[in-house]
């Protein structure tokens, strides 16, 4: 994908919020934030979305944010339950300027069923549990993208692996791997 000079100004937005709000709330561990960024980066180019994606769990916002600037096609739902993080989400795509990204404060059980056409999950909840969700909230051949440290997903049967993208983020190897869902 060639480079994305809204993308790449709405991640400075997030980063200088996130580095801002950090102090106050524990929204990443400590250290460097570029392996967050670096990683969401990665994966929103690679997973070419379009329709209706759902960032589960979005947290800081990784990689949802990213997804929505680097895929502006799309309309991005950050998933979010906890209302201090929801409300830094909603500050990132107020000052971003990121129109195609709204947040849900809820709980995932609440979305809307069989209406999403793409789910991303980074650290929301082990394979088997997402798996499950996706079930519920994907369309027939929505797509799910599970960012993964290495582990080996072996899909279900309802599930078709399109691809597994294994990628490197400073010192640490990960791994997208991207399911198809035909019920």
């Amino acid at each position: 994908m060639p480079e994305h000079p809204e993308a790449r100004q709405v991640e400075q937005v997030h980063k200088e919020l996130l580095e801002s709000w950090r102090g106050a709330m524990n929204l990443v561990g400590p250290g460097s934030t570029r392996i967050h960024f670096g990683d969401s980066r990665a994966v929103a180019r690679a997973v070419a979305a379009q329709g209706r994606w759902a960032d589960l769990g979005s947290g800081a916002g990784f990689p949802g944010v990213a997804i929505a600037a680097w895929n502006p096609q799309a309309q991005v739902t950050l998933v979010e339950s906890r209302a201090k993080r929801s409300a830094f989400l909603r500050q990132v795509i107020r000052q971003s300027g990121l129109s195609n990204a709204v947040v849900f404060h809820g709980r995932v059980e609440e979305l809307e069923p069989a209406s999403w056409d793409g789910l991303v999950s980074r650290a929301f909840a082990a394979p088997p549990a997402v798996l499950q969700h996706a079930r519920r909230l994907l369309v027939p051949g929505g797509r799910l993208g599970l960012m993964l440290a290495r582990e080996v997903v072996e899909p279900p049967p309802d599930f078709t692996l399109e691809t597994q993208l294994d990628y490197q983020v400073g010192d640490r190897l990960r791994s997208l791997v991207m399911l198809s869902y035909s019920p």
